[in-house]
């Protein structure tokens, strides 16, 4: 900044940023990210704003607030002309989401990603996506493929001594029936209890970081109906609709028979799972707003809008926007 180098301020404040998402130290990556973008926003860094926003996404997807990720990683994805290292994250936390809700499509993204990562030879690429598509083959039901998408990775990550990255892919080869690398690989202490059967901790440690689907999937591991019973609850709050119904099926083949399939108020007042944004994005549909004016009374992109509005019309089943604003009020899912 005092020799007035804007380039190197920005990749200072990107490089800081990023390490400090990877270690989880998520207060740290605030700080960087938001002091990072409000700097290239005042000096027109559009690239490094866009670079320093997609792994925002991955940010709010790891602290449970989804549709803010969402929202994110669409503002990098619908720019043309984003550089490929650029759009490999927001891909991935798309990806992700999809899985973890059941959405259309998780491999779309996540298969772009790994065209991209696969070019460039990185373990800081690569590492992402294989997290990535193992989780969102597990979700699938293809577990046997995890060990396909994570080899290469695990052996650069367990070279390069990762703990977080190790101990992640150690846990999704876990449950593939894969066995774990020899000793002396350390993972991250989470994982590290997580692995070990340790289902309280590892949650609570999760907790502790404001990962609530990462706690939730601790406490599902678990051997205890309670335990899982409130890891259930959890993926059911945050929305993670396959999620949880993979561990639904799962007690019930236990003898489990007095499950909720999710919370009851929120679908009586959401049948058609829209996220807070997309119910944001409907309410103002309905008053005849265009995609524009959406995007200036909500501050986003008009494209960001118009991936809203394409996914409104699929979950509800309709082709027009005057169908889903009539769909909507009749199943009182917006205000009249």
């Amino acid at each position: 900044m005092a020799a007035g180098l804007e380039e190197h301020v920005a990749r200072a404040h990107t490089n800081l940023a990023c390490c400090a998402v990877d270690a989880r130290d998520y207060k740290a990556a605030r700080s960087q990210l938001q002091a990072g973008i409000a700097y290239c926003r005042e000096h027109d860094l559009d690239s490094w704003l866009l670079y320093m926003t997609g792994w925002q996404a991955r940010l709010e997807l790891e602290q449970g607030r989804w549709d803010d990720a969402a929202e994110s990683a669409m503002t990098v994805l619908t720019r043309p002309d984003v550089a490929a290292p650029t759009r490999i994250t927001p891909l991935t936390v798309i990806g992700r989401l999809r899985a973890r809700r059941g959405d259309p499509d998780p491999f779309k993204p996540l298969d772009e990603a790994s065209t991209l990562a696969s070019a460039t030879g990185e373990l800081q690429r690569l590492l992402p996506v294989a997290l990535a598509r193992a989780e969102a083959r597990w979700l699938a039901g293809e577990a046997h493929l995890i060990g396909f998408e994570t080899s290469v990775a695990l052996d650069l990550a367990a070279a390069q001594q990762l703990p977080w990255g190790v101990g992640e892919l150690l846990l999704w080869r876990r449950r593939a029936g894969l066995g774990e690398l020899p000793e002396p690989v350390v993972a991250a202490e989470p994982f590290a209890r997580m692995l070990a059967g340790e289902a309280e901790h590892a949650a609570r440690l999760w907790t502790e970081l404001g990962c609530s689907y990462e706690s939730a999937l601790a406490l599902v591991d678990s051997e205890d109906e309670s335990s899982i019973r409130r890891g259930l609850e959890e993926l059911q709050r945050l929305g993670a609709r396959r999620t949880a119904a993979i561990v639904v099926r799962s007690l019930r083949r236990r003898g489990v028979r007095d499950l909720r399939q999710g919370p009851h108020a929120a679908t009586r007042e959401n049948p058609s799972g829209l996220t807070a944004r997309e119910l944001d994005v409907l309410r103002l549909v309905a008053t005849g707003m265009r995609n524009s004016q959406i995007a200036e009374q909500l501050v986003v992109s008009p494209k960001t809008v118009d991936h809203h509005v394409s996914a409104i019309l699929s979950k509800l089943g309709v082709k027009t926007r005057t169908e889903a604003a009539a769909r909507a009020n009749r199943l009182g899912i917006i205000e009249k």
